[in-house]
């Protein structure tokens, strides 16, 4: 939340792209597939959760564990975050993200 009170997700004035504030920390980097159709993953353990200001867009979706996110060269990442899945997604609704 902001001092004001107010869910902490921003939206920059010159873009429109909205970003919301997460710890998070890498847990698994899909990296792509193999000539026969395996998942080409590289795995993260404990590494210790940093504070991120994340564009909504990027994205794809939250489970009670991890964050999956897109990156560059159309790599996917999962993200554990250091959250409840309840007060993302309420901080999310309260921004108008939220679609239930």
């Amino acid at each position: 939340m902001t001092p004001a009170g107010h869910a902490d997700v921003r939206e920059p004035h010159n873009r429109g792209m909205k970003f919301i504030s997460l710890r998070v920390r890498n847990a698994i980097l899909m990296h792509g597939y193999t000539s026969d159709n395996r998942e080409i993953v590289e795995e993260f353990k404990d590494e210790a959760f940093i504070d991120k200001l994340i564009a909504v867009d990027r994205i794809q979706s939250l489970t009670e564990k991890y964050l999956l996110v897109t990156s560059s060269h159309g790599r996917v990442m999962y993200w554990e975050f250091d959250e409840t899945l309840a007060s993302v997604q309420a901080r999310l609704a309260a921004a108008g993200l939220v679609v239930a």
